[in-house]
């Protein structure tokens, strides 16, 4: 078993961009979901309620941050200024972050057609992942829940193939938005995994990723009119766990060690547990 894929998502709720070779940080993949979008009160927007997110393209530079909309649309971005903050609300989380600068705010909100802030994680803020789950002194960017997501080839084969049984079309491995694509054949094997070793980094299984509206969204476009694997999700991957309900696809992470990962690295599996409830048919 190797990494056959490799993303991070700079800029929350927009495109992913694919690299050959990543650095593991604490916080996750180095680059990771470090900006997002805010409303005027501070709270956090994604492509749930803001499908067109998914036309955003972020390109971090040495100097400065590219904005593009597949339209043509572009902004150039300085860092942001230390003391221009606010605090934002993430899920539980209330966030000290750096605020862009009011011009590329006002960009922002003229195109998406609402009043929007541009925040970043840096090095005043402070995030934790859920210590119940991922343990003391996890800290985390604006991923929704953990460091980083894990799925794998073998299981979103297994789930096209019930969608096409169905007659539902197929989707790519991009609806769920990963981080770490194994190439693993056996579908769900990941469920009875403790955690993985990667280029001498082990990485912990702590929580399976419910799933939401987000992956029957097209992540070039936003559109909902296409393949939706929500209702396979529901027939084969319904949680039968009340700790973590709704649809499954792919684990959550937590890095206990920081270096560097590369496609066609190998993979070891550290250890095996009973596999998470699934509801049966």
């Amino acid at each position: 078993m190797q990494i056959t894929g490799l993303f991070i998502y700079p800029f929350k709720s927009a495109r992913g961009i694919a690299l050959p070779k990543a650095r593991i940080e604490a916080m996750g993949l180095a680059g990771d979901r470090r900006m997002m979008l805010v409303d005027p009160s501070g709270h956090f927007i994604t492509q749930r309620e803001l499908p067109e997110l998914a036309r955003l393209m972020a390109i971090p530079g040495a100097a400065y941050l590219t904005l593009r909309l597949d339209d043509g649309r572009e902004a150039m971005v300085a860092p942001p200024h230390p003391e221009h903050r606010m605090d934002v609300a993430i899920w539980k989380s209330i966030v000290s972050v750096a605020v862009a600068d009011e011009s590329v705010n006002a960009k922002l909100s003229d195109w998406f057609g609402r009043p929007v802030k541009l925040v970043f994680i840096d090095g005043e803020s402070r995030r934790q992942a859920s210590a119940e789950w991922a343990g003391e002194n996890s800290p985390m960017g604006f991923a929704d829940g953990y460091q980083i997501l894990v799925t794998t080839t073998g299981s979103l084969r297994a789930l096209n193939d019930d969608m096409e049984t169905h007659g539902e079309g197929a989707v790519g491995m991009d609806r769920f938005r990963p981080n770490i694509v194994l190439d693993c054949d056996e579908p769900w094997a990941e469920d009875g995994w403790t955690g993985l070793e990667i280029a001498g980094i082990r990485f912990d299984f702590v929580k399976p990723c419910p799933r939401c509206i987000m992956t029957t969204q097209d992540q070039q476009s936003g559109s909902r009119d296409g393949a939706n694997p929500m209702p396979a999700m529901g027939r084969i991957r319904m949680s039968a766990d009340r700790r973590v309900p709704g649809p499954l696809f792919g684990w959550n992470a937590v890095p206990r060690g920081e270096g560097a990962v590369s496609i066609g690295d190998p993979v070891t599996i550290l250890g095996k547990r009973d596999e998470w409830a699934i509801k049966q048919r």
